[in-house]
């Protein structure tokens, strides 16, 4: 049989022929060694740079390990420490009477000393009421020097009708008067007497009526004082609320401040720590913002009753479930000389010095 109709054949069977040309070149390759090197060398390559990633990443761990612990060396027993914010009291600025917003001395961001006018509201109709009590004032005060006058007439008339009275006596005595003249001198001392009663009773009306005039008029002078919106305290402005020419109901809040003068932070300290942790004891703020400055504090509050852990503040222990807070406020003093430094919300970490007898480590020494 020949070669074309062995091909046909195999055809026929279903076997798809291949070309001559790849045929003796599967045969040549097969033929041929593969070199083993060539497959081990990259994965070798690969394993060793693998091994110096790891070699060069361990290290670099140590070193950060290292440079960390000599920068923050391991508190001495006796000192807590928890994480939390730097806190100040918020104080809305609000209106006590309804009114529309004159003028705003103060905007965001400015610091105010206490008793500093920040807004002023329209005082226009109680200017006027004023004006209107003051002048009614002054008419009360005319009647009460005519009640007074007339109380000095009618003093001298009963002095008189008194001394008539006297002498009328003596000469009824030795019979050189009638009765009749003692009758007529008794009725003068008694409508002298009756008169300077009225008077003084007209006096005392007068009188009151002038005081609920100028008590209208403390009020208005009141109510307009009221009117202008001043600082509490001394602190920072946070928030304006209204504009100029806005009218706000009774209460509605122009300003919010911070006071700079009660800065505190808040920390959550373990039962085995907590407890002996008392009001007064010493304590250091170190802010994340001033890592190398920390701030003198004292512990201001212990919290009687313990919670389960904030989900915001971290722990050392994740078996402590249950804490207490603890507050720690910044020294006035300081304050009152870095108030244009004072940022509520700054994350840090808090120092509870416990024990009397260990002394702060050198990075939490603060200088005078």
């Amino acid at each position: 049989m020949s070669q074309n109709e062995t091909e046909l054949l195999t055809d026929a069977r279903g076997v798809i022929p291949k070309p001559q040309a790849d045929v003796t070149a599967a045969k040549q390759d097969a033929a041929l060694p593969v070199p083993s090197g060539r497959v081990q060398a990259p994965r070798r390559l690969r394993w060793s740079l693998l091994l110096l990633v790891v070699v060069l990443g361990g290290a670099a761990a140590g070193g950060a390990y290292v440079g960390w612990h000599r920068l923050h060396p391991p508190l001495p027993f006796g000192i807590s420490v928890g994480n939390g914010r730097i806190e100040a009291d918020e104080i809305d600025i609000a209106t006590k009477y309804a009114g529309r917003v004159a003028e705003l001395r103060a905007d965001i961001g400015d610091l105010v000393d206490a008793g500093q006018i920040v807004a002023q509201m329209d005082t226009k109709e109680l200017q006027q009421s004023l004006s209107k009590a003051e002048a009614q004032a002054e008419q009360a005060q005319h009647v009460v020097d005519q009640a007074y006058a007339n109380l000095a007439q009618l003093q001298s008339q009963k002095i008189l009708a008194e001394q008539e009275m006297e002498r009328t006596r003596g000469l009824l005595q030795n019979g050189w008067t009638t009765r009749e003249l003692a009758d007529q001198r008794q009725q003068a001392l008694d409508a002298a007497i009756a008169g300077l009663a009225g008077a003084q009773a007209r006096v005392s009306e007068a009188q009151r009526a002038l005081e609920a005039v100028r008590h209208d008029v403390a009020l208005y002078t009141v109510q307009i004082a009221d009117n202008s919106l001043i600082a509490p305290k001394t602190g920072r402005i946070q928030y304006r609320l209204a504009n100029i020419g806005e009218v706000l109901a009774a209460g509605g809040k122009v300003f919010t401040m911070l006071d700079v003068g009660y800065v505190y932070m808040d920390v959550f300290l373990p039962t085995e720590q907590v407890g002996k942790v008392k009001v007064g004891t010493d304590a250091r703020i170190v802010l994340d913002a001033y890592p190398d400055t920390p701030i003198p504090a004292k512990v201001s509050f212990v919290a009687s009753q313990a919670q389960f852990t904030p989900k915001t503040v971290e722990t050392q222990s994740e078996r402590d479930k249950l804490m207490f807070r603890v507050r720690m406020r910044v020294d006035a003093d300081r304050l009152a000389a870095h108030a244009d430094a004072v940022r509520s919300g700054l994350p840090g970490v808090a120092y509870v010095k416990w024990n009397p007898d260990v002394a702060w480590p050198a990075r939490l020494q603060v200088s005078p």
